[in-house]
């Protein structure tokens, strides 16, 4: 091999790698955004959330939920107009019980890329906390597709799956954030202020 041809396999080894990193990083954010208190310092409500989460997604850019459970729970939206009708069914502005506290985890990653086109699988795993005390984990499984559009990853499809969904015990933490302070300014934060208790 060539020192030209050896430079541009190494060329092409680093650009999948950064475009694995930056996928994860879409990936990543988009889970902390729908985070219940949403860590993301200065968002003051939903709609700020939402329109933030649309950042992350393609023009024509599908959610889905697929299979015997979530197909019927979820449907299909396609293009940001009906994504922000679908994430604002997440987040109605009047919500009874109204959710407290919901964190998301992914693992089992795998990403694959294709030159500006790529996509990943993941499972995702997250708690459920309503103000009336019901709680539950939902389990799922992500086939997720990516494409760089002007230098930027962005989510072109987001598939999910049921894996599972396990009801627990009514308020089956006992503390829990009212707001999440993780992201402000160094000195604002005061040791349990703003955890409430049970």
């Amino acid at each position: 091999m060539t020192d030209q041809a050896t430079i541009d396999a190494l060329v092409r080894r680093v650009e999948v790698l950064e475009a694995e990193a930056d996928i994860r990083r879409v990936q990543a954010r988009y889970m902390f955004l729908c985070d219940t208190p949403c860590p993301e310092f200065g968002v003051k409500n939903d709609k700020q959330r939402i329109e933030l989460i649309l950042d992350l997604y393609a023009e024509d850019a599908i959610w889905e939920g697929v299979g015997e459970y979530y197909g019927d729970q979820f449907g299909r939206c396609v293009g940001k107009d009906q994504l922000r009708a679908h994430f604002r069914n997440f987040w109605p502005e009047q919500q009874d019980p109204k959710l407290i506290m919901n964190a998301h985890w992914l693992t089992s990653e795998q990403i694959h890329v294709h030159g500006d086109e790529a996509d990943g699988q993941w499972i995702h795993f997250q708690p459920w906390l309503f103000s009336d005390g019901k709680s539950l984990v939902r389990a799922s499984r992500l086939n997720n597709a990516f494409r760089r559009i002007g230098g930027q990853w962005k989510i072109t499809r987001t598939r999910t799956e049921n894996v599972a969904i396990v009801d627990l015990p009514d308020f089956f933490t006992s503390s829990y954030p009212s707001e999440s302070v993780l992201l402000k300014a160094p000195g604002t934060n005061h040791t349990n202020e703003h955890v409430r208790d049970a």
